[in-house]
This record gives structure tokens, C-alpha cells and sequence, in this order.
């Protein structure tokens, strides 16, 4: 079969191969699965630089934590699944629910969990969930971390959204468009900014009800609050440390702040502007496969269908890395296998 690798000591994307392998058999209480499409999250372009939480890998890693196919064998003991069911690796591989925990388990696509970049790959029966029943094996393979991860920014925690509720998303990243779909789809008033006027009127034909040009308006900050009328219940915070400054200008009186962002790296972060509307920062690291099912069935009652920007060969890795890090990219890239 396939495979993709990370060469251990790899510090650029040509420590990536793409090699030949045998293909693997499930062990008790396992289950292989045929991957047929995967997606790529901001994540696995620094994996391989050996700039991740770890550093350089020291094995050979089989890149991505996000793919979907079915289930072509089942181990022993395997009594959930069955051969034929369509499935998604999750990314936390022992976080069944609850709050976040030491517990967790590993994250696939890093060291030392396997990655989803091969023709089949062997997991836990329960480190898997069936997919979404509307959703294709491409639309379903960009949900494990970036759909997740908006699902818990918005859904889970204290203080779920609900309708009437106004919501900011930054960007027209995975996280964001999908963050943007649900949060639609619970009737919420979603703001979303770009710094491009030709993606704000796309993101407006999902749905967004008002948008900033972020280059135009420096201030993104203050008029999503103004917008909202004197400021956002939730705010899905992608960019980190640069944006940070921004979101907190944004919330309103007992808001949250999801944090969920490192895309940049230098700014203000200073939590005071927050304590005088008593709002709050909640951290969000992707989520539990809880939530990954509960995700589903929302996505299948609403009609939710995630924005694929473009797909690729698995030969044509290295090619979906240099797009996803485009200024054209919205939504998200996928590798069909």
C-alpha cells in the first residue's frame, strides 16, 4: 500500500516520501480501516518543519490526524463496528467525553500515534466514529480536528450558543467556515472578516449576516461590537497572539473568547480588557470523539456540507501544502485516495 512518511529529523516539507508498505492487519479490539480521503489543518504543515509541541520527530511518522474511509477488517473482541461501516479516525485517541484531561491519549499524525496519509490504517474500534450519513468521505475527512474543534468552540463548555446570540469568526479557514455553518445553523448572527473583499461576499453567500474587511478596518475589533450592539457573544479566535488584542476589544459582557489559535505568534495578550465586562477565555484544543458524534448529528439535521476548496492526488501532497498556505485558500483541502 501508500504511504506517506515524515523522516525522522525532518525541519521541511522534504522530509517528506512517499513510500511503499505492507498493509496492515487488526489486532484484538482493532480495526482497519480503507482510507479514501484525508484533510489537512495547519497543524501538519509544521509537523514535518519540527516546529510542533515536541519538536523534530524522531521516527519516521506517517503524516495528518484527518481522514475518513471504512472499515475492511475488525480484530478480535470488535463488537461496535463492522466491515463496510464508514468511519473517521478522532484526533484525541482515548478522550470518549467530558472536559479535556491528562487522559487524552495521543493526537494522530504525530509521534508516537499513526497518521491518516496511507491507503489503510489500523486504529482502536474505539478511536474511531461513524461518519456523518449526508457527508461523502471528502466532506467527512474535514471534520476530525477542524470541525471538532468548532463544534467545542461553539457548542460545548458553559456557555453554548444559542439563537439570538451573535458569533465572530476570523478568517475563511476550515475552522472558521465550518464555525460559521453551525453557528447558522443554531441562529446565531454571525460576523466574519477577511482582508479580502472577494471572500467576505462568499462568506456572506454561506450565510454570514455582516462583514469586516480587516486591512480597511484595523479596528475589526470595536466594529464587530458596534455591530453587535456593544459586543459579540462568542468569538472563534484562529489567529493567536496577533488577533488576540482584537477579540477581547470584540466581546461583550459575559462573552467568551475560544481560543483556539497560533497562526500568529507576536501581540498583545494581555487579559485585562476582559475583566470589565466579565467575559472570559476558554481553551480549546480540538475535542472528544463525544463531541465529534454529536457534531454529526447536527450536521445530518441541518444540511451542513463543509466548504472543500480544492482536492488532490495523494501524489500531489506537497502540491496541497503550498495551496493551503495560499492567500486563495477558503475552506478547506483535501487529499482523495
Amino acid at each position: 500500500m501508500r504511504q506517506w512518511l515524515i523522516s525522522a529529523g525532518s525541519t521541511s516539507l522534504d522530509g517528506l516520501k512517499l513510500v511503499e508498505a505492507a498493509e496492515p492487519a487488526p489486532g484484538a479490539g482493532e480495526v482497519a480501516v480503507r482510507v479514501r480521503a484525508c484533510s489537512l489543518n495547519f497543524r501538519d504543515q509544521i509537523i514535518p518543519l519540527g516546529l510542533y509541541m515536541g519538536g523534530v520527530v524522531q521516527q519516521d511518522t506517517v503524516p495528518l490526524s484527518d481522514g475518513a474511509g471504512e472499515v475492511v477488517a475488525v480484530g478480535a473482541g470488535v463488537t461496535s463496528l463492522a466491515v463496510g461501516d464508514r468511519v473517521a479516525g478522532i484526533f484525541f485517541q482515548d478522550w470518549m467525553d467530558g472536559l479535556p484531561n491528562p487522559g487524552m491519549g495521543v493526537a494522530l499524525g504525530a509521534p508516537p500515534a499513526p497518521g491518516m496519509l496511507q491507503d489503510m490504517v489500523v486504529l482502536p474500534e474505539h478511536g474511531v466514529v461513524k461518519l456523518a450519513e449526508t457527508l461523502d468521505f471528502t466532506e467527512a475527512a474535514c471534520l476530525p480536528c477542524a470541525g471538532v474543534t468548532a463544534w467545542n468552540a461553539l457548542m460545548e463548555g458553559p456557555r453554548p450558543v444559542k439563537a439570538g446570540d451573535t458569533v465572530l469568526v476570523l478568517g475563511t479557514g476550515g475552522v472558521s467556515l465550518l464555525a460559521l455553518q453551525i453557528a447558522k445553523a443554531a441562529g446565531a448572527t454571525v460576523i466574519a472578516t477577511s482582508s479580502s473583499d472577494e471572500k467576505l461576499e462568499r462568506v456572506k453567500a454561506l450565510g454570514a449576516d455582516h462583514v469586516i474587511n480587516y486591512r480597511t478596518t484595523p479596528e475589526w475589533g470595536a466594529e464587530a461590537a458596534r455591530i453587535a450592539g456593544g459586543g459579540v457573544d462568542k468569538v472563534v479566535e484562529v489567529g493567536g497572539a496577533g488577533t488576540l488584542k482584537q477579540s477581547i476589544a470584540a466581546v461583550g459582557f459575559a462573552g467568551e473568547i475560544a481560543l483556539i489559535g497560533v497562526l500568529t505568534r507576536e501581540g498583545d495578550t494581555s487579559p485585562h480588557g476582559l475583566m470589565f465586562k466579565g467575559a472570559s477565555i476558554r481553551g480549546i484544543f480540538v475535542g472528544s470523539k463525544g463531541m465529534a458524534q454529536r457534531l454529526n448529528a447536527f450536521i445530518d439535521a441541518h444540511g451542513i456540507k463543509p466548504v472543500v476548496d480544492r482536492s488532490f492526488a495523494m501524489e500531489g501532497l506537497k502540491d496541497a501544502f503550498a495551496y493551503q498556505s495560499s492567500a486563495g485558500l477558503f475552506g478547506k483541502v483535501a487529499i482523495t485516495l
